[in-house]
């Protein structure tokens, strides 16, 4: 069973989300607060945490960015839950290393279909590949990429699309695909979610982004 930590101050949502959860067959810890969150942490990990960003005492992206950093918590899956919707909000919260981002109000289905795919793709760990291409070094199964010989940390969305496009041997991968494999969800015309991921991914990289094409008019493509 997944446990699922959900930090919210808002104790409507909180139960709402718990109960929905529940519902679903996952576990669930909830915090009020970013200290109790912590406290949590130290003594068991979740599989994925649900962030408020408007939090007292220490916001929610100040949270997310410590959780970056720590060894122990760089690859947690997070998701923000907030009710800042504007396109350069999720932009921001994206590049702060979110792997995904839902804005209230929102639909508890969706959000469980999120919460699911994104424990489907955390829990595919099972490739024992290793892919050099130039100077990119990638490992699957060791969670390990460097770029010119130096440690390269991606959030788990960023590693989930370094790795399909460079399974793929050269194929061009739709938008669309892409969405329905790495978020589960399909793209809806709007979404910029890939374009962020694809962006801070060729960035983190360095010159061997440069690997990673566009393909006008239809995805991406790993190059030689």
């Amino acid at each position: 069973m997944s446990l699922i930590y959900l930090l919210e101050d808002d104790k409507s949502i909180r139960d709402f989300v718990v109960y929905a959860l529940q519902n679903s067959g996952m576990e669930v810890a909830e915090f009020s607060k970013p200290i109790d969150f912590w406290d949590a942490v130290k003594n068991k990990q979740p599989n994925l945490l649900l962030l408020d960003i408007m939090l007292p005492d220490e916001d929610g992206l100040t949270i997310l960015k410590k959780i970056r950093q720590k060894r122990d918590t760089k690859h947690l899956p997070v998701i923000l839950l907030t009710a800042k919707g504007t396109e350069y909000d999720k932009i921001f919260g994206l590049d702060s290393g979110a792997d995904d981002y839902v804005s209230k109000p929102f639909s508890i289905m969706e959000l469980i279909s999120r919460i699911k795919a994104l424990l489907r793709r955390s829990n595919h760990e099972d490739r024992e590949k290793e892919y050099r291409i130039g100077e990119l070094y990638v490992c699957p199964l060791k969670h390990i990429v460097k770029a010119k010989g130096e440690n390269v940390i991606l959030t788990l969305k960023e590693f989930e699309l370094l790795c399909l496009l460079i399974e793929s041997d050269g194929t061009v991968f739709t938008r669309d695909q892409i969405l329905s494999r790495i978020w589960g969800y399909n793209f809806d015309g709007e979404n910029r979610t890939l374009d962020v991921h694809i962006r801070t991914l060729r960035q983190k990289l360095g010159e061997c982004g440069n690997i990673i094409e566009t393909v006008r008019g239809i995805g991406y493509k790993i190059g030689g």
